[in-house]
């Protein structure tokens, strides 16, 4: 009785291994965009829409500034920098990242060069 019970079990259980794989469907999925897309999510990512975060190298005179920011470009060209005036200090600070996450793991890279450097959230302007 329960061999039969067993033999059942394991005559359905193949049936339905097998429907399984006769029913399952393959195939391929390409998606054809225009190359503009590319470039509009690009050019989103620069643009101040969301609560960003930016990394602060340092903070100095003018010209300690602009070489400070030269400097970073030569070594990291994958975010962008800009220097910033604060009274009575220029800034130099860099990239738009969406998430803190993001911003820490670029922190970590850009620490191992520029020591001083910190992860903020810029004041919104009104």
């Amino acid at each position: 009785m329960i061999y039969n019970k067993f033999k059942i079990s394991l005559l359905a259980l193949t049936f339905f291994a097998f429907l399984g794989n006769a029913l399952a469907q393959q195939g391929n999925v390409t998606v054809d965009q225009h190359s503009d897309i590319t470039k509009l999510l690009e050019y989103k990512k620069d643009v101040k829409t969301v609560n960003l975060y930016k990394i602060q190298l340092d903070f100095g005179s003018r010209a300690e500034a602009e070489s400070l920011k030269i400097e970073f470009q030569n070594e990291f060209s994958e975010w962008p920098a800009e220097m910033v005036y604060e009274t009575p200090n220029y800034k130099v600070w860099v990239g738009n990242f969406s998430t803190r996450l993001e911003a820490d793991i670029a922190l970590q890279k850009i620490k191992k060069s520029f020591t001083k450097a910190m992860v903020f959230e810029p004041k919104k302007e009104k």
